[in-house]
């Protein structure tokens, strides 16, 4: 995979696809978890003497411009984070063009985003190379992991007109994702959460020749999942509500997936165990994410789906002793990698 630490950025015009998809109330940014994911790729190309940073992303899904899904509280966030950032609410046009130009070496820029403008999802050579011609770009840095998935004009059509590198945080993705595939360290460990069956079954059948032990909780198994197959343990017993809705693993199953955490050296984990959008039944999914967070540095801990990962960011705000492999930034990218899925994005890399 073609990466920015294999070029010389010196002097050159960086365009970077991030991924700043976060969740904004009241217009302000709620968790900064997938901003601070991006730091390593942009305090890189600083140090490395990039001449202009500018930066493109998503956020949410617009209808046209929506003002409430400008990527402004985003800079302001940034801003906090690293000295001399910009903000154009444009991807391209006059305003862009005189911000690039004035932009002295190591600044950088965020532009609006991008799915305020059609070309973006349509995959469009015209939208991307209007963004190009507005920037200045001399080279692509693809950083944005959780849309890889996509064909859209910043993950696919981009390759036809700049030269498409890794950014660090999507090769920290790809790495470890790869490794769990490849060459996971044994005892290996998934567990199976969420609400949807169909979603879910495919990675139960990709991962089971491969893992040890598969764990199966949340609404998938309060709705009765069976499986014949002994690597498979079903949650057994649930904490119900008082009209008798299964809404968390209970005690028994609790206890259980906790010995087979200790036990693992390699733990993906995608979906919750239990309705944790509520606090009296976020216990299996918090007492999870904790003992796997405390897992020696050895072991190689994943956490993806969306719901999962937001679950442990969260977690992680409140208890800075734990830690993880990867928390992936990619619900849809991840698990379409681990099934093997062609990836528009990865492939623009590739290429």
């Amino acid at each position: 995979m073609k990466s920015i630490k294999d070029i010389n950025v010196k002097n050159k015009n960086v365009l970077v696809r991030v991924d700043y998809n976060v969740p904004i109330k009241d217009g302000k940014v709620e968790s900064d978890f997938r901003i601070r994911a991006s730091l390593p790729t942009l305090e890189y190309l600083r140090e490395h003497g990039a001449k202009r940073i500018i930066l493109v992303s998503h956020l949410g899904r617009p209808e046209g411009r929506d003002k409430s899904l400008s990527l402004k509280p985003v800079a302001d966030v940034l801003a906090t984070m690293l000295p001399k950032v910009h903000f154009v609410g444009d991807v391209s046009g006059p305003d862009v063009e005189q911000a690039a130009k004035t932009m002295k070496s190591g600044e950088i820029l965020l532009l609006e985003n991008l799915r305020f403008y059609a070309g973006e999802e349509k995959n469009s050579d015209d939208f991307i190379e209007e963004i190009i011609d507005s920037t200045g770009a001399d080279i692509y840095v693809q950083d944005g992991f959780a849309v890889i998935h996509r064909a859209h004009a910043s993950t696919d059509a981009v390759k036809n007109h700049l030269p498409v590198y890794a950014g660090l945080l999507l090769e920290k993705e790809v790495s470890n994702l790869e490794a769990v595939l490849k060459n996971p360290k044994k005892p290996v460990l998934l567990i199976i959460g969420g609400a949807k069956v169909e979603d879910k079954q495919p990675l139960i059948d990709k991962f089971l020749p491969k893992v040890d032990h598969i764990v199966v909780g949340g609404k998938i198994a309060a709705d009765g999942y069976e499986s014949k197959d002994e690597k498979i343990y079903i949650a057994e017993d649930f904490d119900k509500d008082a009209e008798g809705n299964k809404l968390d693993v209970g005690p028994i199953a609790t206890s259980k997936i906790a010995g087979y955490v200790t036990d693992a050296e390699t733990i993906i984990w995608n979906g919750l165990l239990g309705y944790a959008e509520d606090p009296a039944y976020a216990t299996a999914s918090t007492i999870t994410a904790e003992m796997i967070g405390e897992k020696p540095e050895g072991a190689r801990t994943i956490i993806c789906g969306g719901d999962t990962t937001g679950f442990v960011e969260h977690l992680m705000m409140d208890h800075q002793n734990l830690h993880y492999s990867l928390v992936s930034t990619g619900g849809g990218a991840a698990l379409e990698f681990l099934l093997g899925k062609e990836l528009p994005g990865l492939e623009a890399i590739l290429s």
